[in-house]
């Protein structure tokens, strides 16, 4: 098990910035890729960023070149810069770790809202 822990979300202005920090513990040794998952009205979740733990990551179009993934493995951290902020991107933010040893395993955490909004 894995267990993940959001922090840092809030409300914002638009074009202001945001980091949001996921603390990951328990079994974290086969951990391959951590994430952030915006979680709409339905508790859909689509992909924001991805980083795996040799560094390669995806991105949402909308989060190109406005969000930055980045981990701390020795931490068990992952974070997310959000800067250039729309009100479109107003959501829960969800952390989630991938696992694939011994078959696919995902997690999440509890989520944090993010607000932007003048």
């Amino acid at each position: 098990q894995v267990q993940l822990v959001e922090s840092g979300g809030g409300l914002v202005q638009p074009g202001g910035s945001l980091k949001l920090s996921c603390a990951a513990s328990g079994n974290t040794e086969h951990i391959y890729s951590m994430g952030w998952y915006r979680q709409g009205p339905g508790n859909q979740r689509d992909l924001v960023a991805s980083m795996t733990t040799h560094g390669t990551t995806n991105y949402a179009n909308s989060a190109k070149g406005r969000f930055t993934i980045s981990r701390d493995n020795a931490k068990n951290m992952a974070y997310l810069q959000m800067n250039s902020l729309k009100p479109e991107d107003t959501a829960v933010y969800v952390c989630n770790a991938y696992i694939a040893y011994m078959g696919p395993q995902n997690y999440w955490g509890q989520g944090t809202q993010v607000t932007v909004s003048p």
